[in-house]
C-alpha cells in the first residue's frame, strides 16, 4: 500500500498542541507510558496464545527493548507483543475517540503540574511521547499476519500511514527527541527512569549493557551476531503482588498502582493480601487519591486486573466487585480458575462470588481504617459513589452505612464529615428518631422551616444535599436500632421530656377551617404547627409521600409521580398569621392565604404550580396596601 496521509481528529490535535507547548513538567514519564502500553501488548499476546500457541512460536521469549542513539538523539522502546493491523494502528493513534480527551480538555486550567497529572487519568499517554519528540515512529505488526505498518507523526495536523515490509511481530516506538530533550538519550538517565516506574512490570525491560559498544547502535536493528551487544535486565521483572507485603517497599507500591492505573499521583490506599486453603488467590487493590472523569458513567470500562497462575486474563474484571466501588484498581491473581475462562464464564463461576465477596469486605475494611483526614478526602470524591451500596449491596449495608458521612447542624462546615455513629453519640435522652432533611442546597436545607422545633429543643439533623439523597435516604430505615426520619415529612415526635408538651396535636380551629376553605382543596388539611418558632408556615408530607426532590428524579427519568397533597401548618404565633386571623376582607383573606401556601412551597424548593396566579395575587395585595385602586 502506497503511503496515505491522515488527519487527526479535531480532539486530538487540541491534545497533541498542549503536550508539545504546554506539558513541560516531569517529562520523563513519557517512558513510563510506553513501557506500561509495551507490557500491555505482551500481556494480550500471552492471553491470545492460549488458545493459538503458533502466534508466539518464532518469537516466545518477551521482552521490551529499550535502546537510544546519542548521536542521532533518538530513543527507541520495543515490544514483541500483539502489535497491530493498519485499522488498529488509525484507530488507536489517529484518534481518542475512546479516552474521554474533550473531558480531558475541559479539565485543564494552565498548571502545568496540574495539567500533567491529568496524562495518564484519561487514557493517552502515548500523547506524552510528544513532550519529549518532535517526530514519532511507529512500526508495528500484528501477531499472525504477515503486513507490518508504520505511522509516523511530527505531532500537528496529519499523520502518514505505509506498509512496513520488514517490521517484526510487536511495535516498535523510535522518538527523535526535541533540542531541550537531548538529556533523555543517556543511558545512566533511561535506566533510572525505568527502575523509578517500570521496575514492578513482569516483562523483562531490556538495555545494551552498561559499557557495551553497541548500546549506541542498540535501536533494534539487525547488527551482526557477533557485534551484537550484550542485553541486560534493566527492571526486577517480577510481578510485585507475587512478592511478599515484607519484600515490596511503599514507593514500589506506588509505582505499581501508577502502571496498573495510568494515574500520576500516589494511591490514597492499598491492601495486598494472600488467600491459601481450600481457595487460593491473590489481590492486591488500591483506593484512588482522586475520582476518574468517568465515574458517574456507570457503563463504563471498570474492575480490577485478572490473572490467572501469573498469566494475564482481562483488563476490568468487573465481576469480582460491586459497581459502587467502580473506583478500585488494582489486581486479581487466582489458582483455581481455567486460563481459557472468559466474562460469560466468570459471571456464574462460584469461585468468583466468593472472591467478590471476600474482596468487597476487604475494601470496605480498608476505608474504615483510614484516619479522620484521609477518610474526609476519600469521601469528597467517591461519597456519592459509596451511597449507591446501601441499595445495591444489602449483606454488607451495616458496614456501608458506618462509613456514610454528612454535614450536620452541629456545626456551621459544610464539609461532610458526620457519621450516623457520630450523631448517636451526641442524641438527647428520650430521643426516638435520628432526624436529617433533604434540600437542593446546603443554605436552603440550613434554612428549611422543618428544623426550627429541632433546633428549639437542641436536636442535631442531618442536612442532606446531594443529588441522590433522597433516592439513597429511601433505602435507609434504621441505623443500630435508630429509625431514620426525614423532618419534614408527619410527626414529628421528639420524644425528649421538653417537648413531650409541645407535640401534642393541636385541634383545628375556625382559622383552619378558614385558610382550608380559601384554598380550595391545595392543601390535604390545614393545622397548628408544633415545629414551628420562626417561619410563618410550612408544608408537611404524609408518612410514604413522595417528596418533591423524588419527584424531580422521577421525572427525569421518564416516570410519573403520584398525585399528593401535603398538609399546610401554620404558626399561630407569627405576626402575618396574627394578621391573617384579623382579616375581614374575604378577597384579601384568600389571597394572603394562598400567597402564604405559595411562598411556604417555594421556601422548600417547589416550583409554582400557578406562577401567573400568584403573581396577580401579589400585586392585588401590594396595591391594597397602598391604598391605590386596581
Amino acid at each position: 500500500m502506497a503511503k496515505e496521509t491522515l488527519g487527526f481528529q479535531t480532539e486530538a490535535k487540541q491534545l497533541l498542541h498542549l503536550m508539545i507547548h504546554a506539558l513541560y513538567s516531569n517529562r520523563e514519564i513519557f517512558l513510563r507510558e510506553l513501557v506500561s502500553n509495551a507490557s500491555d501488548a505482551i500481556d494480550r499476546l500471552r492471553f491470545d496464545a492460549l488458545a493459538k500457541a503458533e502466534l508466539v512460536a518464532d518469537d516466545p521469549d518477551f521482552k521490551i527493548r529499550v535502546a537510544f542513539d546519542a548521536d542521532a538523539k533518538t530513543i527507541t522502546v520495543a515490544d514483541n507483543g500483539i502489535g497491530m493491523s493498519r485499522d488498529e494502528l488509525i484507530a488507536n493513534l489517529g484518534t481518542i475517540a475512546k479516552s474521554g480527551t474533550a473531558e480531558f480538555l475541559s479539565h485543564l486550567t494552565g498548571e502545568a503540574q496540574r495539567d500533567a497529572q491529568l496524562i495518564g487519568q484519561f487514557g493517552v499517554g502515548f500523547y506524552s511521547a510528544f513532550m519529549v519528540a518532535d517526530e514519532v515512529e511507529v512500526e508495528t505488526k500484528r501477531a499472525g499476519t504477515e503486513a507490518g505498518m508504520r505511522w509516523t507523526s511530527k505531532g500537528e495536523d496529519e499523520f502518514t500511514v505505509e506498509d512496513a515490509p520488514d517490521a517484526k511481530r510487536g511495535t516498535r516506538v523510535i522518538l527523535k527527541l526535541k533540542g531541550d530533550a537531548h538529556e533523555f538519550a543517556d543511558g545512566f538517565r533511561l535506566r533510572q527512569i525505568v527502575r523509578k516506574y517500570s521496575d514492578h512490570i513482569g516483562v523483562p525491560v531490556v538495555m545494551a549493557a552498561e559499557g557495551d559498544a553497541g548500546e549506541a547502535a542498540g535501536d533494534g536493528q539487525e547488527a551482526d551476531a557477533a557485534k551484537a551487544p550484550q542485553e541486560e535486565t534493566v527492571n526486577a521483572a517480577t510481578a510485585l503482588w507475587t512478592r511478599s507485603r515484607t519484600d515490596v517497599t511503599d514507593d514500589e507500591y506506588k509505582a505499581f498502582y501508577k502502571h496498573v492505573s495510568h494515574d500520576y499521583e500516589d494511591p490514597l490506599c492499598w491492601s495486598h493480601n494472600r488467600v491459601e486453603g481450600k481457595q487460593e488467590y491473590v489481590s492486591l487493590i488500591y483506593i484512588p487519591r482522586r475520582a476518574p472523569f468517568d465515574l458517574w458513567n456507570r457503563e463504563s470500562p471498570r474492575g480490577v486486573k485478572l490473572y490467572v497462575q501469573r498469566v494475564f486474563i482481562m483488563d476490568d474484571a468487573e465481576q469480582f466487585l460491586p459497581l459502587y466501588l467502580r473506583f478500585v484498581r488494582g489486581v486479581i491473581d487466582s489458582s483455581d480458575l481455567p486460563l481459557n475462562i472468559s466474562r460469560e464464564t466468570l459471571q456464574d463461576n462460584p469461585h468468583v462470588k466468593t472472591v467478590r465477596n471476600a474482596l468487597t469486605k476487604r475494601v470496605l475494611d480498608l476505608l474504615g481504617k483510614l484516619d479522620s483526614e484521609e477518610y474526609g478526602q476519600f469521601w469528597d470524591e467517591f461519597g456519592q459513589a459509596m451511597k449507591e451500596g446501601v441499595a445495591e449491596d444489602f449483606a454488607n449495608r451495616e458496614a456501608i452505612l458506618k462509613l456514610m458521612r454528612f454535614t450536620s447542624t452541629a456545626d456551621e462546615s459544610s464539609a461532610q464529615r458526620v457519621s450516623l455513629e457520630d450523631y448517636m453519640g451526641r442524641m438527647k435522652e428520650g430521643q426516638k428518631h435520628i432526624y436529617y432533611v433533604v434540600a437542593d442546597s446546603l443554605g436552603a436545607a440550613r434554612g428549611s422551616p422543618h428544623l426550627e422545633a429541632l433546633k428549639k429543643h437542641g436536636i442535631e439533623a442531618l442536612l442532606l444535599t446531594d443529588r441522590v439523597d433522597e433516592w439513597f435516604m429511601s433505602f435507609v430505615h434504621e441505623f443500630d436500632g435508630k429509625p431514620l426520619k426525614d423532618a419534614g415529612l408527619g410527626e414529628l415526635e421528639l420524644g425528649t421530656e421538653d417537648a413531650e408538651e409541645a407535640e401534642a396535636p393541636p385541634e383545628d380551629d375556625a382559622l383552619c377551617k378558614r385558610i382550608a376553605d380559601a384554598l380550595d382543596g391545595r392543601a390535604e388539611s390545614v393545622r397548628r404547627s408544633t415545629r414551628l418558632t420562626d417561619s410563618p408556615a410550612c408544608l408537611v408530607l404524609a408518612e410514604g409521600d413522595v417528596s418533591e426532590q423524588m419527584r424531580r428524579i422521577m421525572a427525569v427519568a421518564g416516570q410519573t409521580p403520584p398525585e399528593s397533597k401535603p398538609r399546610f401548618e401554620i404558626n399561630p404565633t407569627h405576626p402575618l398569621v396574627a394578621q391573617l386571623d384579623q382579616e375581614a376582607d374575604e378577597d384579601r383573606f384568600a389571597d394572603l392565604a394562598n400567597v402564604l401556601f405559595d411562598q411556604a412551597g417555594l421556601a422548600e424548593g417547589r416550583p409554582l404550580a400557578d406562577a401567573a396566579g400568584y403573581v396577580q395575587r401579589v400585586h392585588r395585595l401590594l396595591l391594597s396596601g397602598t391604598g391605590a385602586v386596581e
